[in-house]
């Protein structure tokens, strides 16, 4: 199979955790292109996503590289022979490939939890709300291209509607409930669906209320998406220039820390679903 020229974070991400394989048992691309019978360039591709690799070259890699965890070898052959086409990938081309990263991100978690302080959470949010976040990007984007943007984003929300929905935990400021994204009625259709959805199951939905003062990543809109096993959990961030994906076990403990603490100073779900009720009836 041909070199790929764009690799997705997902692709970038196998061969990132191949390369931290190798670096920790102390092997060097010359030895492990060796095992496998390749040059040392191939296995630079390989470890940066641009070349893909067969289950069974994963297997001889991890058992060289001494890695006994076989929950985790299972992981990343699920992402090495992954090849279907994700529904996000009618988009690529028309929308910025970082955006088509979250949706893949989403769609293979096996359990997601966000915290917002600005916007609802784009897996919550109505086509009438995207439409207002998207038309307010500086410089402004072509009508088009909004209605692509808010089309992916409805689109995210196809994890709540599959034969296995997706298991989300939302935390909201108060703060993102009273800001007027597209008017009042706009707002008031928001946080009727909001309540609609956090009678699912699957869904648990809890607002921070202003009052709660200061509390730590504040400044950060947080998506921590756990993987099949912890080694595979990714948090993605928002930034100016675009999503950012983060993976590093250091950083990945801090946003558990922001999300524990969010959990406990959080209002319960009734609580919450009686918070937003009033915000609503204030509209």
């Amino acid at each position: 199979m041909p070199p790929r020229t764009t690799p997705t974070e997902r692709q970038k991400r196998l061969g990132f955790e191949l390369r931290k394989m190798r670096t920790a048992a102390g092997i060097s691309t010359d030895y492990a292109a060796g095992l496998l019978g390749l040059d040392r360039g191939k296995i630079s591709n390989i470890e940066s996503g641009v070349r893909t690799i067969s289950p069974e070259r994963l297997r001889t890699l991890a058992c060289n590289y001494a890695c006994d965890d076989e929950g985790y070898i299972e992981a990343l052959i699920a992402m090495a022979t992954d090849r279907g086409r994700g529904w996000w990938e009618r988009f690529r081309g028309s929308i910025p490939a970082g955006l088509l990263d979250i949706a893949e991100l989403e769609w293979h978690a096996t359990r997601v939890r966000t915290s917002q302080m600005m916007h609802i959470p784009g897996l919550l949010q109505t086509e009438d709300y995207a439409r207002t976040i998207f038309e307010g990007v500086l410089p402004r984007l072509p009508r088009l291209e909004v209605e692509l943007h808010v089309a992916h984003r409805m689109q995210r929300q196809q994890v709540f509607e599959r034969d296995k929905p997706l298991d989300y935990a939302g935390y909201i400021h108060e703060a993102a409930l009273r800001m007027h994204f597209g008017g009042r009625e706009v707002m008031r259709q928001q946080l009727k669906h909001l309540l609609l959805m956090s009678e699912r199951k699957n869904l648990l939905l809890r607002v921070v209320p202003v009052e709660t003062g200061a509390f730590p990543g504040a400044g950060h809109a947080t998506l921590y998406a756990e993987g099949p096993v912890s080694r595979l959990d990714t948090v993605q961030l928002d930034s100016a220039s675009g999503p950012a994906f983060v993976s590093a076990e250091s950083q990945l403990a801090r946003y558990r820390g922001y999300l524990a603490w969010m959990e406990q100073a959080a209002l319960d779900a009734g609580e919450s679903r009686d918070f937003i009720s009033g915000i609503m009836s204030d509209l």
